[in-house]
């Protein structure tokens, strides 16, 4: 990413904005004034077309502006541990996503169409991530 990795902490440190920049989520309802300190949370509406659930995200580790480490839950569909790491990077931000189904949907992730559609969902969720830190840090010089 061409932005700090302090501008994409920011743009992780409002829960607001994870109903935009993570494919899926749709609605972020509720969140902890603390977000992302380990165990706050947020509570979102997740799903495609008419299949959707409410649940919430918590916050497992965090360490601004390099780490964050969270528990994403869509009950009855399943939970995931999502991991981001910034690593500045030729003037900007190289940002790795890991996401690894936990629970029953475990197994999913030995499934190679899953693996593709997790791949290519988020990809395009660090793109708008992206969008999001560049605003923010647009926002900063101004």
């Amino acid at each position: 990413m061409t932005v700090t990795p302090e501008s994409v902490w920011d743009a992780l440190a409002d829960p607001g904005s994870y109903g935009y920049w993570v494919v899926g989520s749709k609605v972020i309802s509720d969140a902890d004034a603390d977000w992302p300190a380990p165990g706050s949370r947020f509570h979102h509406t997740v799903g495609v077309g008419p299949l959707k659930t409410s649940d919430h995200t918590e916050a497992l580790e965090a360490a601004r502006p390099r780490r964050l480490a969270m528990r994403a839950k869509a009950r009855p569909l399943g939970s995931a541990r999502v991991e981001l790491t910034m690593t500045p990077k030729a003037g900007g931000t190289l940002v790795e996503m890991a996401e690894n189904p936990a629970g029953f949907t475990s197994a999913l992730v030995l499934n190679p169409i899953v693996q593709l559609l997790t791949r290519g969902r988020n990809a395009e969720s660090l793109a708008r991530l992206e969008e999001l830190a560049l605003r923010i840090e647009s926002s900063a010089r101004s």
